[in-house]
């Protein structure tokens, strides 16, 4: 059964490419790409200091091991990027990191998807999963199909400026106004920051400074003015959260992660 949720308008947003996350110790990673796929393969680089940053897995599901997260959206959202940033805050944290983007061939409009796997342990699995206990989804576009994959219980971020219903009405949903409050911001664009910072506030898989630093590390040289543009965003999001907005709070969505 959908419900509706409020909201009001539309939105824009951000691009990136690739960027290494700065690593000590004897840390790799190793990217492939083919056609508009992209998978990104990262070993840690210090032990976590967050003690419990995980996703589970799809072949050998291990509840304390591995989270997975979902983020979609359509082109120009920054949808890539936004699972970028999240994907290099879990590998600077210490954690077995995988990334799997997948996009339309048009830059705008498009559908936008990547599935982020973070791991205490080794990844042996691709992360093309059939369940996933986390979804961020941007647009409405594809959301009906994707939420299927959603597991029972599971957590539902939405941007409620675009997202006006939800397919499930077993999973948990969490509204973020984020084109609404980029808007007011003044910079429309920077929705998809305002998002993640939410969502990585509600859910404490990474530390909000590691986020900020996967920010800056992420983005492209012709794309690096945007940062302190983006700081502010990702503190509006956290802060969304740690209000109390977006339908629960932070503390009872990070003990409830599924």
């Amino acid at each position: 059964m959908a419900r509706a949720l409020p909201g009001l308008e539309e939105e824009a947003g951000l691009g990136g490419s690739r960027s290494e996350c700065p690593r000590s110790g004897n840390a790799a990673s190793v990217a492939r790409r083919s056609g508009n796929r992209r998978e990104v393969r990262a070993a840690p680089a210090s032990r976590d200091r967050q003690g419990s940053l995980t996703l589970r897995s799809r072949r050998a599901y291990r509840r304390d091991v591995e989270r997975e997260v979902i983020i979609t959206g359509i082109g120009g959202q920054g949808i890539q990027l936004m699972a970028k940033i999240l994907a290099q805050a879990a590998n600077c944290a210490g954690k077995q990191v995988m990334l799997f983007g997948v996009y339309g061939g048009m830059m705008r409009g498009g559908s936008s998807e990547s599935t982020i796997v973070i791991s205490d342990e080794e990844i042996l699995a691709p992360p093309i999963i059939p369940q996933t206990g986390n979804v961020l989804a941007m647009h409405p576009m594809g959301l009906a199909e994707l939420a299927k994959k959603l597991r029972p219980g599971g957590l539902l971020f939405v941007n409620s400026t675009l997202v006006k219903a939800v397919p499930r009405d077993d999973v948990q949903v969490i509204g973020i106004p984020a084109t609404r409050l980029a808007e007011e911001a003044g910079n429309i664009i920077g929705a998809g920051m305002i998002a993640l910072g939410a969502f990585c506030a509600a859910t404490q898989l990474v530390d909000h400074d590691a986020v900020v630093q996967a920010m800056r590390d992420s983005l492209p040289p012709h794309r690096r003015h945007l940062a302190e543009k983006n700081v502010p965003l990702l503190h509006q999001g956290a802060d969304f959260i740690r209000r109390g907005m977006g339908m629960t709070s932070a503390s009872s969505v990070a003990g409830h992660l599924p």
